[in-house]
This record gives structure tokens, sequence and C-alpha cells, in this order.
């Protein structure tokens, strides 16, 4: 699939996003192991910060919807600025993808920065850092 598709499904997120409290509206848009997209948005709440990031959500939808890994995720956010996933949200990425999961960010007018998620979370914490 190309990036223009999973940026437009992530700009459809955008438009949705509920953020009155911090007015920062953020989208995402996964493509799964089955080449399925599914898109998020943050939803804060008055107890603010307590709320729910895009990429979480885009993850929630994907498993609700059957999906197993995620191979790609572009997030936007302010226009003209790339907005990385936040720690929380790289541990979910990495949880529900692999080192190499790519993490598109728009840096300007359709422009991106692409990165693997092993990258922005190196030494990541995962199940074999388990008891069995």
């Amino acid at each position: 699939m190309k990036l223009e598709a999973l940026f437009e499904a992530a700009k459809m997120a955008h438009k949705k996003a509920y953020s009155p409290y911090s007015n920062f509206k953020v989208g995402a848009a996964i493509l799964d192991d089955q080449d399925q997209v599914h898109i998020g948005c943050n939803v804060e709440n008055a107890a603010y910060p307590i709320g729910c990031c895009a990429e979480q959500s885009a993850v929630s939808q994907m498993i609700v919807n059957g999906g197993t890994k995620i191979k790609d995720i572009l997030v936007i956010g302010k226009k003209g600025q790339a907005c990385p996933p936040c720690g929380a949200c790289r541990q979910i990425i990495f949880e529900h993808g692999s080192k190499e999961t790519k993490v598109h960010l728009e840096t300007s007018a359709g422009k991106f920065v692409s990165k693997n998620i092993g990258d922005l979370l190196p030494d990541a914490f995962d199940h074999s850092h388990l008891d069995k």
C-alpha cells in the first residue's frame, strides 16, 4: 500500500479527534499484516491528561477487526510538524509489530520521515523479559 493511502486514512481520523483541552489533534492509520487499514484518533476527557492516544486507538481497532501485526503506522498531528509517538505508544506499537515496523511521520505538505520502531524504542521491554 502506498504511503499516500495511509496518509488519507490518517487525515480522516485526525479530523475526528476529540481534543477540547489541548487542541492538539492526532490521527493514526495502521497497515496490518493482512493489508487492512485501521484508523484511530486521540480522545481527551475532563480528567485531563487522561485520555487515549491515536496510536492506541488504531491498535485497538486493528485487534477488534482481527489484525495481528502492524506493518506500517502513519501518525499526523500539527500541520508541518512531525508528531512522534509518546513512550507508551512506542511500547504498544512494538508489542503489536516488530523491530522493523515502519513509523511514518508527516513533516510538511505530504512529506514524511520514516523510522523503524526498533530505532524509536531501543532495548524495548517485551515478552521475553517476563517469567514463564
